[in-house]
């Protein structure tokens, strides 16, 4: 059999083994699925929601990246993110004390920005790595009313995105491939390495503010495979169909002008730090006020409707849009590996 590319395994793939491995845990509230980030679990009145992703793209902020984007799902649920967990695989003749200290310095900070306490892990050096790799863990809680799933998502909604596509990707590919950028000006590729910053690629502010308005039906954050990916498994996970409005959809312009040098679609770029917002109808304007009061860009792009899969509209043409088979910037990176 030929072998999977680097990347996200094919969602039929991770169907057909995730219903081998379902479990009856009556405690289980959301388990595995397409699409389904993280795991709620009855706790009493309260509810216990954990999630757990790796960081494996080059980074000279894996660390930091790690407890971001762990806390990101969390916070799609409405949960708070409140523990956090490393496994930290570290590479033969490579990894030294700077290293090392650097990167826990890098998860304190992080965890102290989004609230969280580290409370535990494993820390090894590994045969055959080449360059470190940051699996985490985190934990939050959330009052059982307050619970918001990708599931959610109704006929009608109409769905917000916030900041802009893609962040993540721009940053990783302006720090990462600097040599294959150099006909972009260093100003706007400064600008793109400080995306992880600024606007940042945490969604806690907008996902709580969003939250907390009770107007929300579902959030999803777009990570790997970018907007269109994530807008695929919000579809898959609610079983409904999406229409985007192309021109209200934001790609940031150092993007725009990354992903033209690199020849990758900014749609397929993963897209950390933007956020999937469904929400009741006649209460939209409500949502986007509650999050731009927290100085959060947000734009309506689209509608839940009936249908399935995920269409787009450009200049009056609606089309499919098709559903990444793995991250644009996957294949890129691993070449450069």
């Amino acid at each position: 059999m030929e072998p999977f590319p680097v990347g996200k395994l094919p969602a039929e793939l991770m169907e057909q083994v995730l219903r081998r491995t379902a479990t009856g845990d009556p405690r289980l509230l959301l388990g595995p699925g397409v699409g389904l980030d993280c795991a709620v679990i009855e706790f009493g009145d309260r509810l216990l929601v954990a999630k757990s992703d790796p960081v494996t793209f080059a980074t000279d902020q894996i660390g930091w990246y790690a407890v971001h984007v762990n806390a990101n799902d969390i916070a799609t649920t409405g949960a708070v993110p409140a523990w956090f967990m490393a496994t930290l695989l570290l590479p033969e003749h490579r990894t030294d004390r700077g290293m090392v200290e650097s990167v826990f310095d890098q998860i304190g900070r992080a965890c102290s920005a989004v609230g969280a306490t580290l409370v535990g892990g494993h820390t090894e050096i590994t045969a055959g790595l080449q360059r470190p790799i940051v699996a985490g863990t985190m934990l939050g809680e959330v009052d059982r009313e307050r619970l918001i799933t990708p599931s959610g998502a109704k006929p009608g909604d109409h769905l917000l995105l916030t900041k802009g596509i893609p962040l993540e990707a721009t940053s990783l590919l302006a720090r990462e491939l600097p040599d294959r950028l150099t006909a972009i000006s260093p100003m706007i590729l400064e600008r793109a390495r400080h995306f992880l910053i600024e606007p940042g690629i945490s969604v806690l502010t907008e996902a709580r503010a969003a939250a907390l308005t009770g107007a929300v039906t579902a959030m999803h954050d777009p990570t790997e495979g970018g907007l269109a990916g994530g807008l695929w498994e919000l579809a898959l996970a609610s079983g409904v169909g999406i229409e985007v409005e192309r021109e209200a959809v934001r790609v940031m312009p150092e993007a725009k002008a990354i992903c033209i040098a690199l020849d990758i679609e900014p749609y397929n770029a993963i897209a950390s730090g933007a956020l999937l917002i469904a929400v009741q109808s006649d209460r939209s304007s409500e949502v986007i006020a509650a999050i731009e009061a927290k100085g959060v860009d947000v734009v309506d792009i689209g509608r839940i409707t009936s249908g399935a899969g995920v269409l787009i509209r450009t200049a009056g043409d609606m089309r499919a849009l098709p559903r990444p088979d793995r991250d644009a910037i996957a294949a890129l990176l691993e070449i450069e590996d």
